[in-house]
């Protein structure tokens, strides 16, 4: 598949209406429960989502813009939502990420954005030289990823349940 933005969009913009059919409603011992460790639980991934579209994906497409490769994008803070989203619940975050998504998809949509643009070139802090294109590609599938995330985790709950059938479903197998 070729990359478009039309095509990067079709993704990104179906993502808060995917989480809120999948998540909304159910019980916390779906939603809060994760892989073990300090993996995440859906809960917490809605976070993460809302902390990428407030201060990675449009902030990172404007630096690219504006500067270039001569200024590094500001480090990341994967663990951010940990603090952001205490005391709200996962209502909040998915009405939250809907009317961020919302405004981010509709502004980029007024950047009426070029096939020239999509070859500049930004830097990020580790992983050094990005093109806006890969920038844009990686918001579709870093969103897939998380939604593939939440499943596992949420399949993950039954996993003592299955019983047999566990050697038959590959969600089960997947490790974090």
């Amino acid at each position: 598949m070729n990359f478009t933005l039309d095509h990067t969009i079709e993704i990104i913009e179906r993502t808060p209406s995917v989480l809120r059919y999948l998540l909304q409603g159910l019980d916390e011992e779906w939603t809060h429960n994760n892989e073990g460790g300090e993996s995440w639980s859906p809960y917490d991934v809605v976070g993460h989502l809302i902390h990428g579209d407030r201060q990675h994906w449009m902030p990172r497409l404007n630096k690219i813009l504006e500067h270039g490769d001569t200024e590094a994008f500001e480090p990341f803070d994967r663990f951010a939502q940990l603090t952001e989203s205490k005391g709200k619940t996962l209502n909040n975050l998915l009405d939250e990420f809907e009317a961020l998504r919302l405004a981010n998809i509709k502004t980029l949509r007024r950047m009426n954005l070029t096939e020239k643009q999509f070859s500049l070139i930004g830097l990020h802090p580790s992983i050094g030289r990005v093109s806006l294109k890969n920038l844009l590609a990686t918001w579709a599938a870093h969103d897939l990823n998380h939604i593939m995330q939440i499943v596992r985790v949420i399949a993950k709950q039954y996993s003592d349940h299955v019983g047999p059938w566990g050697e038959n479903l590959s969600i089960l197998k997947t490790k974090v």
